[in-house]
């Protein structure tokens, strides 16, 4: 294994499927890997390892994969894809309320893990930020929000929701605070509501410059603008 390969760290308790998945990324995928089966024991694992990226089940022995991804969270920004075959966590994943930056259903294809970790490297990697410039200016005159000069298109709801993002960068807004920037009048809305137009504006966002990080999630607070 050569000392330029990138780290992955498979937290996964089934033999079989962490076995298929340290194979596919070494040979397919040119990754150095290491296989933690618990996760009471994978912040240990990750502190000795220093991983470049986290595999990690949801269900596993000792730790559930939540709990694991929240302390994970709470003292690095390295990826995170979650492995789940509980479909009724993915909105909860999705909307990134643990600070995954994806997630895969099983079961999976072992050639699609690797080009999920492949594409969460290439926007996470070394390097990446300083490439690309992220220069955004708001005309609330005109309504017209652009990114590196060029226009993102944005709704009246987003825009606003951008607006106040930005405007105070770093500082956290809860969901309800951002609610009432959207939509002034007050109307009844879900949480979720704000979940959908942060998601809509990552994927502009990343359309325009190739970059959905700006925007980034604060595990049981909301949302914070890092331009």
């Amino acid at each position: 294994m050569t000392k330029a390969a990138r780290k992955i760290l498979i937290v996964e308790d089934e033999p079989k499927i962490a076995s298929l998945l340290k194979d596919y990324l070494e040979t397919r995928g040119a990754f150095e890997t290491r296989v933690e089966a618990r996760g009471d024991t994978a912040m240990e694992a990750f502190k000795k390892f220093g991983p470049d990226l986290v595999l990690l089940d949801l269900m596993l022995p000792g730790m559930d994969g939540m709990e694991v991804c929240k302390k994970l969270r709470s003292v690095s920004t390295v990826p995170i894809i979650m492995v789940t075959a509980r479909v009724e966590e993915i909105d909860r994943l999705l909307g990134l309320e643990l600070g995954a930056d994806d997630y895969i259903c099983k079961p999976f294809s072992p050639r699609e893990v690797v080009a999920r970790v492949k594409a969460v490297l290439r926007r996470s990697g070394p390097g990446v930020s300083a490439q690309r410039p992220k220069a955004l200016h708001m005309d609330e005159e005109k309504f017209k929000a652009t990114l590196n000069g060029n226009d993102l298109l944005l709704t009246p709801v987003e825009f606003a929701l951008l607006r106040t993002l930005s405007a105070q960068e770093g500082r956290v807004f809860s969901r309800d605070q951002l609610m009432n920037e959207m939509y002034p009048d007050y109307r009844v809305v879900s949480d979720r509501a704000v979940d959908t137009h942060i998601k809509n504006l990552r994927k502009k966002i990343s359309d325009t410059s190739g970059s959905e990080d700006m925007i980034k999630s604060v595990y049981g607070l909301g949302y914070r603008y890092e331009g």
